[in-house]
């Protein structure tokens, strides 16, 4: 089975159609324009052959994705935020330099997510929210399903962190206790209860 496969990037097709002349399988010649996987041998043909750069070689087995701190990935959002922003901004204006603007602004926002991790269709991230839509009754159910049953996730889906154990610390002595304060509890380093006790806030 070849490593590679092609990938049409409708958004960059001029329909010069050469593919469809230098693909030994056929696998490029499709009712939807969609490259047939099936048929791809992963040659390359198509790819070197177009001349709009359309046709992409993609693995079949991705790389899982690169973990990122909480700060990186708050970062990347609060970018994104800005570049919605920006273009929704620019479709007001008139002209094409305000189109291409907005367009660019697209663009990087896309970029931003996938380095997010929320535009990787193998990533835990992905996995994730497919499971969250379901086990919803909602009709983008049967969508998810079909997605949870055909895509190769290469990462465990992405668990939520584990919520913080409760502090409570003894405004007598300066004791830290963790977890939950039962009512009838004492402090073991000067005896007080329970009620001289004030939850720290993290």
């Amino acid at each position: 089975m070849a490593e590679l496969f092609a990938v049409r990037n409708l958004r960059l097709c001029t329909k010069d159609c050469l593919c469809l002349y230098v693909c030994p399988t056929g696998a490029t010649d499709t009712e939807n324009s969609i490259i047939d996987v099936e048929k791809c041998i992963g040659c390359g043909q198509c790819a070197a052959a177009c001349p709009s750069g359309a046709i992409s070689m993609v693995p079949k087995e991705m790389p899982p994705q690169q973990p990122k701190e909480g700060k990186v990935v708050d970062a990347l959002r609060a970018l994104i935020q800005s570049k919605n922003e920006a273009e929704l901004l620019a479709l007001q204006l008139p002209g094409p330099l305000a189109a291409a603007v907005a367009r660019s602004c697209r663009l990087m926002a896309e970029d931003l997510c996938r380095e997010a991790g929320y535009m990787l269709p193998q990533s835990g991230n992905t996995r994730a929210l497919l499971q969250r839509i379901a086990a919803t009754d909602s009709p983008s159910k049967p969508l998810a399903d079909a997605l949870l049953s055909s895509l190769r996730f290469n990462e465990p889906a992405a668990s939520p962190a584990p919520a913080a154990a409760e502090k409570w610390r003894c405004t007598i002595c300066g004791y830290i206790h963790e977890g939950p304060l039962p009512p009838d509890f004492s402090c073991p380093r000067c005896g007080q209860p329970a009620s001289v006790f004030v939850r720290v806030e993290e």
